[in-house]
């Protein structure tokens, strides 16, 4: 088939994460004709595909730049919201840190909100489908699938320093946060493979591209979803060229993330009658919940200044050391760049009546590491950030415009409750706790806060999280999926209301996950192509 047809079987609307497993698992079978859609450029840059490189990414080109509206309980801050803007989303851009949650999330998932046949016994079998694990089996990991998982190739110094500061502090040493327990501290898995990023876009859409059913455009803005009364028949997109359309002749799969997903339903007339007005676009077909139930994890940093230069950002600065990790990581694919910079991590309790943790961590052996986060000497710095892992708070994203091209206003609502400053402050405590134990306060010089705040008092505490609370890159819950009124998608991810158009990705989640988020979303896309496939 060639990129001038305009008629597919599916057309994919995002080529992130989701929408690259959607369009590997899709064109498997080579009757059917797939049209993958991507806003942002491939993913070639090498940035991208050498694991330490995340550390350029998340305020670059491959980036779309969203940030929120003024932030009601953070001091009326502007909050930068870094989101994957290429190939493979933020999977090409990320930390590339594997956790899946708790099972308890997805069980509450089927029982509290009504997604029938999302309980953990239910979706596990699609985490096994799609990992590739270096080192772990059954019964909680996958052997041979298309996202590669492996240990650190050579973990730094300071982070095995911080898993041991973690035991002395009394969490239990834990090898595999996605094992039978979260619960504990040690060494993240992460989606590399040969010390190379294994995002989506590497293990379900590059094997997938070799196919002729396969189309991919990239630099496209979708316009809307073009609609036969209730049912979805195609795209609209703004390209280069000018407005062109392509036809859908079973389904339209929005797979655009948490901002990106309601944004197209909207512009498509889709969504609250309210919001549609207010944007000047024609109401298609009321749907109350589009772009409501946004949350994310509310991330706190704190950052050391060390005794000795021995961090990785003195990569960020000096060209001596730079040269000399590059011959490294090309020779033996070891040293500083075969790091994801996000090493190691916890899962601890904030609060005694939780049956499971609630709380992450995650050490960098780096300063400065992330856009929007204080440094100190190259060289010379390491990071602990928490955050609370089931905010209550709920925020909104709500277009702008009928214009495409405007940014949505994205409010995510931090911090909104007293439950959620609580646990902000516990995660915030126990971080400082952790690195003065003595494994790991032996290479600290000092402690330093951002705004250079001292924090003794609950009520220091409070300003400090109001003041320097920021997302954990994991929005979700915009187009939940569920059987209440506030659904925007059932179980089967069908939006409601309208036959042939479905929403896969961050987005239908209830509520979310205990984890980061990257593995869930390719649980969701890869069960979703069953659905998809047993309607075909």
């Amino acid at each position: 088939m060639n990129a001038g047809e305009k008629q597919y079987d599916y057309i994919i609307a995002g080529g992130g994460t989701a929408g690259c497993v959607l369009a590997g698992r899709l064109t498997e079978d080579p009757s059917v004709r797939v049209l993958l859609l991507e806003a942002g450029r491939s993913d070639r840059h090498p940035f991208i595909h050498v694991p330490a490189g995340f550390a350029k990414l998340t305020s670059s080109k491959y980036d779309w730049g969203f940030s929120s509206v003024p932030q009601e309980h953070c001091n009326g801050r502007v909050i930068p919201l870094a989101q994957g803007k290429v190939i493979g989303g933020g999977g090409s851009i990320n930390a590339q840190v594997f956790t899946r949650g708790a099972r308890e999330d997805y069980d509450e998932w089927s029982l509290k909100y009504g997604c029938a046949g999302w309980s953990f016994e239910e979706i596990q079998k699609y985490f096994l489908r799609s990992e590739d694990n270096e080192r772990l089996s059954a019964p909680h990991h996958g052997v041979g699938g298309p996202l590669a998982v492996s240990d650190p190739v050579n973990p730094h110094p300071l982070s095995k320093a911080f898993v041991q500061a973690g035991q002395e502090f009394g969490l239990p040493f834990n090898g595999d946060f996605n094992g039978a327990n979260q619960f504990g501290v040690g060494l993240y898995q992460t989606t590399t493979k040969n010390a190379r990023r294994c995002s989506a876009a590497v293990g379900y859409l590059a094997p997938a591209r070799k196919r002729g059913n396969l189309t991919v455009r990239t630099n496209v803005t979708v316009s809307r979803v073009l609609l036969d009364g209730k049912r979805a028949t195609g795209i609209e997109l703004l390209t280069d060229h000018g407005v062109e359309s392509f036809r859908a002749s079973r389904e339209v799969l929005i797979a655009a993330g948490a901002f990106g997903s309601p944004k197209i339903l909207q512009l498509s007339g889709i969504g609250n009658p309210e919001d549609l007005k207010n944007a000047n676009v024609p109401v298609e077909h009321s749907l109350p919940g589009v772009g409501r139930n946004l949350h994310d994890h509310c991330d706190l940093d704190v950052i050391y200044e060390l005794n000795q230069y021995q961090s990785l950002d003195r990569l960020n600065l000096v060209r001596p050391a730079t040269a000399a990790a590059g011959l490294e990581y090309a020779a033996l694919r070891r040293g500083p760049l075969a790091s994801t910079v996000v090493e190691a991590g916890a899962f601890s309790f904030g609060h005694a009546n939780e049956s499971i943790p609630d709380l992450q961590f995650h050490f960098l052996p780096a300063a400065g590491v992330e856009a929007g986060v204080a440094a100190v000497r190259p060289g010379y710095g390491c990071t602990l950030n928490s955050y609370s892992l089931r905010p209550e708070s709920r925020g909104s994203v709500k277009i702008r415009s009928n214009d495409p091209t405007d940014m949505p206003l994205i409010d995510p609502n931090f911090l909104a409750t007293e439950f959620d400053l609580e646990s902000s402050i516990e995660g915030l405590r126990q971080s400082r706790e952790i690195m003065a134990q003595s494994s790991i306060a032996r290479h600290i010089k000092a402690e330093h806060l951002a705004g250079g705040m001292s924090v003794e008092t609950k009520d220091d505490y409070v300003k400090f999280v109001r003041a320097y609370g920021r997302t954990s890159y994991h929005p979700v819950g915009t187009c939940a999926m569920g059987v209440g009124d506030d659904a925007v998608v059932s179980p089967d991810l069908k939006v409601v209301g309208i036959e042939g158009l479905r929403v896969v990705d961050s987005s239908v989640m209830p509520r979310i996950v205990s984890s980061n988020t990257q593995a869930p979303t390719v649980m969701i896309a890869e069960k979703a192509a069953d659905l998809i496939r047993a309607e075909a």
